[in-house]
């Protein structure tokens, strides 16, 4: 059932804004201790305040865990998180920092591991290619961007890793050839996709063009992906005798929240696994990145802040 995160109380040491829209920040502890230990591909959520909590990858050394470090890309038309920490959150800001989480690990085996980013996607893998190339395994990076000035952490990849990154630039005409690059590789071959929604369902679309088995393709998104033209359904709540109706334009969770019940949920995005509820009665139409298929397929707990119901009524045990 639900997971529960541990956080901890931080200070931003250091915040540097990387291109126009994206900036880095570095938190340290405030009781001076290490963080947990992560792999490359964890996330952490980042509370900023009561209304306020977001999920980043973490892209800093896994070595060193004196301090985290997390990108953030301001979205003016997200929910408020990213223009917050753009514009609000300075050095010597306290923010809440939890414990990491990884629902986009490195497979342990493999005979070449393909990692294809989108813009602020780039984040998960700076981590992974240490992890990667401290193996001695083979590995490519292919990493798309608008423009120069877009191209976040490019030149420190390059210092670090350069025989191994790829890069592409929309507006100088240079585009990633999808077809000929997963084509062209070996058997046994991961592939590993972090960008924008349209780039990740290419790239699971073109792997299964050419037969790659499920377990071989790995992919991260923490932007919501619920279509924005659902339906209105019902949910009981069982345990507190309620009934309400869920809005086309609304979420279980929000519903529920104008009832005053408290549920606790972090990344309202499906990521962290905090709101996940038992499914009593109905089937729901899942969202989220935390469940597996198989949880998802048995129906017997569902995400409330992405996911929605395949029918008319649902019951839950809240």
């Amino acid at each position: 059932m639900a997971s529960h995160y541990e956080m901890f109380p931080a200070v931003v040491t250091h915040v540097e804004q990387l291109t126009p829209l994206i900036k880095r920040f570095t938190f340290k502890r405030q009781d001076g201790q290490n963080f947990p230990r992560f792999s490359g591909g964890s996330h952490i959520i980042v509370k900023m305040n009561e209304q306020l909590s977001n999920a980043y990858s973490l892209m800093s050394c896994t070595q060193d865990l004196s301090t985290y470090q997390v990108c953030v890309r301001k979205d003016v038309e997200g929910k408020g998180g990213s223009v917050f920490m753009h514009d609000q959150c300075n050095e010597g800001c306290e923010i809440q920092i939890s414990e990491p989480k990884n629902l986009f690990p490195l497979a342990e085996t493999g005979n070449k591991h393909i990692l294809i980013a989108g813009g602020i996607g780039i984040t998960p893998f700076l981590p992974q290619m240490d992890e990667l190339a401290a193996r001695g395994a083979d590995f490519e990076l292919h990493y798309a961007y608008r423009s120069p000035e877009h191209a976040a952490l490019l030149d420190e990849l390059k210092q670090k890793h350069a025989e191994h990154v790829f890069s592409y630039v929309d507006s100088e005409g240079c585009t990633l050839n999808l077809d000929q690059l997963i084509s062209s590789q070996p058997k046994g071959t991961h592939v590993y996709v972090c960008g924008p929604k349209s780039m990740i369902d290419a790239v699971i679309d073109c792997c299964n063009k050419h037969r790659y088995r499920d377990e071989y393709i790995h992919w991260e998104q923490f932007a919501s992906t619920v279509p924005e033209d659902g339906e209105a359904f019902t949910v009981v709540l069982a345990k507190s005798n309620q009934e309400i109706e869920v809005q086309s334009n609304q979420t279980i969770l929000q519903a529920i929240e104008t009832l005053n019940i408290d549920v606790e949920c972090l990344c309202r995005e499906g990521v962290c696994g905090t709101c996940e509820t038992a499914i009593l009665e109905g089937e729901a139409d899942h969202f989220d990145q935390y469940l597996s298929d198989a949880e998802k397929a048995s129906q017997k707990s569902m995400m409330i802040c992405v996911s929605r119901a395949k029918g008319k009524k649902l019951i839950l045990d809240l």
